[in-house]
Order: C-alpha cells, then sequence, then structure tokens
C-alpha cells in the first residue's frame, strides 16, 4: 500500500505513473520474449573462404528457418535439397552454377519429407545436368523460383524406349521425360518467373501425383528448345497413393514465351498442353493468357482428353500469339497445322477462346469433343480454316471473329469455317 505523503492531487498523480512505468517494463519484457529471431544471412564460396560454407548443402543444414542463402559465383557439383523455409540466391547469375552431373536434381523443394514446407525461394542459377528434373518441387506452398536458367537436365532418359530409369516411385508418368526442366507435383500458390528451360525433355511441368497442384503461376518464363515434350505442361497423372487423380486446378499461365518445343519426334510438344488420359483425371479452371507460342511440334495449345470420365473444363485461353505450330496426332489429329486444338472424347465444357492472334497455321482453331466450345474475338490469320469442327458432335459458337477480311468466312480470301454446327455469323469486318 502506498503512504500518502502529499496532497490528494499529490497521490492521485503518484499512483498512474507507477502503474504506467510497470506497464511499460511488462510490455518490454514481452517484447524479449516475443520478438521473433532475426534472419541470419549465411555464404557459400567454393573455397569456403572469409566464414562461408563450400557446399551449398552445407548452408542449408545449417540455416535456420527464414535465413538467406547468398552463393558466390563458382560450379557446385550438387543435388540440393530444400526442406525448410529459406531464401537461396545465387549473387552472379549465369555463372553460379549448380551441376548435377550423376545426380537425381540440380534443386529440390522436398514438402513430401517435410510436411508444412512453404516459402522458399531459389533465384539466381544456372542449374544443369540432372538425370531428372532440374528443378523439382513437391507438396510445397508459397514459394517462389525465378530469375534462373535451367538447362541440359533430364539426362537419364532413354530416348528409344520412353523410359527414365531410378526415378522416385511418387512420379508416376514421367518415364517418357523424366520430370521435364522444372517440374511441380502437389504445389500450390506458388510462382515460377522469369526462368530460362531450354534443352531439357520438355520444359515445365504441373502435375498432381501427390496433392493437387493449384493456384500457381507460370509467368515470364523463356521455354525453349526442349526437343522431346511441351513447353509448358499441366497434365492430371495417377496418384502416388490411392486411386483417384487429385487435379491441376486454376494455375495461371501468363507471358511465357514457349518456342521450338516437341519438335525431334513427331506428337512429342505443345507450346501449352492441358492433358488427361485416365478416369477422374482433372485440368480445370485454368487461365493460360499473354503467351507466345511459335514453333512447336504440336499445335500451340492443345487440349487432350483420351477418354471418358475426364475433366478439361473451364479453361481459359485468352490473348496469344500462335504461329508456325505443327498438327496433332494419333487420336487427336488434326488435318493440317494448328493453332489451338480442343480434343477430348469427354465433353470439355466450359471452355473460352478469345482475343488470340493466330498466323501461319493451316487451322487456327479445331475442335473435336461433343459440346460447344466458344470462340470470341480471336484474329484468324492467313489460315485455311479460321475455325474447323472435326467431330461427328459437338459445336462452336464461333461470332464476332476477324476471319481474315471484312466479307467473313463466305467470302473468297478470308479463312473458312468447317464442319458442323459452327455458328460464325456475325464476324467482325476489322482486326480485333
Amino acid at each position: 500500500m502506498l503512504q500518502q505523503t502529499g496532497s490528494k492531487e499529490e497521490v492521485g498523480v503518484r499512483r498512474p505513473c507507477m502503474w504506467t512505468s510497470l506497464m511499460v517494463l511488462g510490455a518490454a519484457l514481452a517484447g524479449e520474449v516475443c520478438q521473433p529471431a532475426v534472419a541470419a544471412t549465411l555464404c557459400v564460396n567454393p573455397g569456403g573462404s572469409s566464414g562461408c560454407f563450400s557446399t551449398i548443402g552445407a548452408a542449408v543444414a545449417a540455416a535456420s528457418i527464414h535465413d538467406h542463402i547468398n552463393v558466390e559465383a563458382g560450379t557446385y557439383k550438387e543435388d540440393v535439397i530444400i526442406g525448410k523455409a529459406l531464401s537461396l540466391s545465387g549473387m552472379n547469375p549465369g555463372n553460379t552454377i549448380i551441376d548435377a552431373t550423376g545426380l537425381s536434381n540440380g534443386i529440390y523443394i522436398d514438402g513430401i519429407d517435410n510436411p508444412g514446407l512453404h516459402n522458399v525461394v531459389v533465384t539466381g542459377f544456372t542449374i544443369e545436368n540432372a538425370n531428372f528434373e532440374g528443378v523439382l518441387l513437391t507438396n510445397t506452398s508459397y514459394s517462389l523460383v525465378y530469375g534462373n536458367r535451367v538447362i541440359d537436365n533430364d539426362k537419364s532418359l532413354v530416348i528409344a524406349s520412353g523410359v527414365c530409369p531410378g526415378q522416385p516411385s511418387f512420379e508416376t508418368s514421367e518415364g517418357d521425360d523424366c520430370g521435364e526442366g522444372i517440374h511441380l507435383i502437389g504445389v500450390d500458390h506458388s510462382t515460377i518467373a522469369n526462368n530460362l528451360s531450354q534443352g531439357n525433355s520438355g520444359g515445365i511441368l504441373l502435375s498432381d501425383e501427390t496433392l493437387p497442384t493449384h493456384d500457381n503461376l507460370i509467368s515470364g518464363n523463356t521455354v525453349m528448345n526442349n526437343p522431346y515434350d511441351c513447353g509448358i505442361t499441366m497434365a492430371s497423372h495417377p496418384p502416388a497413393s490411392g486411386t483417384a487423380p487429385l487435379g491441376v486446378l486454376h494455375n495461371t499461365v501468363a507471358n511465357n514465351e514457349s518456342s521450338h518445343n516437341g519438335y525431334l519426334i513427331p506428337g512429342a510438344g505443345a507450346g501449352v498442353g492441358i492433358f488427361t488420359f485416365l478416369p477422374g483425371g482433372n485440368v480445370s479452371g485454368n487461365v493460360v493468357i499473354n503467351n507466345k507460342l511459335t514453333n512447336n511440334g504440336l499445335p500451340g495449345v492443345a487440349f487432350h482428353a483420351h477418354g471418358t470420365g475426364e475433366s478439361l473444363n473451364d479453361n481459359m485461353i485468352v490473348g496469344n500469339t500462335i504461329s508456325g505450330n505443327g498438327p496433332d496426332t494419333e487420336d487427336a489429329a488434326t488435318p493440317g497445322p494448328t493453332g489451338i486444338n480442343v480434343f477430348g472424347v469427354s465433353a470439355i465444357t466450359g471452355t473460352i477462346i478469345s482475343q488470340n492472334v493466330i498466323d501461319s497455321e493451316q487451322l487456327d482453331i479445331v475442335v473435336n469433343t461433343p459440346t460447344q466450345v466458344q470462340a470470341n474475338l480471336n484474329n484468324f490469320l492467313d489460315a485455311q480454316f479460321g475455325l474447323d469442327n472435326i467431330g461427328t458432335s459437338g459445336s462452336a459458337y464461333a461470332v464476332e471473329n476477324w476471319w481474315g477480311c471484312s466479307g467473313g468466312p463466305l467470302v473468297t480470301g478470308c479463312s473458312l469455317a468447317g464442319g458442323p454446327n459452327v455458328l460464325f455469323a456475325p464476324w467482325l469486318t476489322a482486326p480485333f
């Protein structure tokens, strides 16, 4: 109890001051207890000098959650496995090299063995010569892979037999491509941006063997000269456990350049592939927007639903520049070089194809699925067919497109509308 030694007013002043001091002290103590630790910055150089690590793997093992690891220029012969939230930065892009010769991957962001893995950043590396993927991400969220050069990986691929010996069992359908340059399995809310993927079997693959792959952004990448598969693929595969495919859903593929992929084997690769081949397979609600898709072995964009009970629904193909691509093959075959092919034994519903510029193709859009496909406000240039429905059922709502001249598809010199049930009038009288 405080002793009253002054006036009532003085006592009234002293008590609040005392309580204020106690509150400030308590807040300070609480701050000391609750204040998060400041992230450390670790360094790596080839000699391990100046307090740095000599290998990236050793730095990753020593790092705490949210630490930064800066890697100086040099060649690191490693398979770097990351199982904690951290950032890994090559400090001299183009000269900070992970050479994974004889190893599984260049970088593996491993959420399978580290449940809940999130917030991993990888940037500034050249990643080359891995047996399988240059960069593999599994079961991770909110991660970022940007500004890397992923070149000449998938070395274990046996071209003649289409197998990839030694791959992990959770990769259920990568025998013919070893997982491609950058592979996302069970990944969500992550960004793959401004990377170069070149000289791998294929460029960038999103699949669903372990968890759904959803709500990711694939943006600003250059994907070129990958000879055996697509530039960018979204594919629903058999699950590693259980029976039902898990789905590749609500991803955005934006502002990429996908060029000269799938060119060594007929039918090998599209600019962007949207694929499933088993009952329950699901690649839906994705957006392919503002990409440049040129000179690929298959069409610029290829939808393949090869059987019944498969869903490639509610995908949007918007604002892309598409030219010089090849024909589709086998059960999805098109009559000639094609810009966009929508093939589905299953009905492919909710498809929107809009505001694309398609040039130097024999057929700009081919439709072969037992439902309606919507294609509006596209510019069809230099094609024999702007849109051709080659299926025995299904239809196309193809009004308000530019068919290459103001007279529309009924006039000689314009691109044609082919097949049954194609509604093309009214059409645009000038390019969109």
